[in-house]
């Protein structure tokens, strides 16, 4: 089981090219792949602020998603968002403090490309 950061989300999804061998290899082995539901907000954002373009709507993309066998998207609970906030790192950016917290709440890997996330979260895949 492993989780994806909103960035590699999209690189497995739209252009894999961007993945690296090693985060290639861990979503292709991996028998579950956890999505926090803060990366669907962080997209819907980016796309409405016209920061990013995706080749569906939103709501398309997440249907999608849904369809993926191992992938589960999961909700932000209560659990994450105490997490989030006892969480001992200097990081503003909401999402990837989310995203994070979710990775130590299931003690699972976090495939990033992110550095200031691999600094600090040591079990991640880049």
């Amino acid at each position: 089981m492993i989780v994806l950061d909103t960035a590699i989300l999209l690189f497995w999804t739209l252009d894999r090219r961007k993945l690296s061998a090693q985060a290639k290899k861990a979503i292709t082995s991996a028998e579950k792949i956890l999505i926090s539901s803060i990366s669907i907000w962080e997209i819907g954002i980016k796309v409405k602020r016209g920061k990013l373009t995706i080749p569906l709507t939103l709501r398309s993309y997440t249907e999608k998603l849904k369809l993926i066998d191992k992938v589960e998207i999961i909700p932000v609970t209560e659990e994450t968002w105490i997490r989030n906030i006892e969480l001992d790192w200097d990081h503003k950016d909401p999402a990837d403090r989310t995203i994070v917290a979710m990775a130590g709440l299931f003690g699972t890997p976090l495939v990033t490309s992110d550095r200031k996330i691999r600094k600090f979260y040591l079990p991640s895949i880049w």
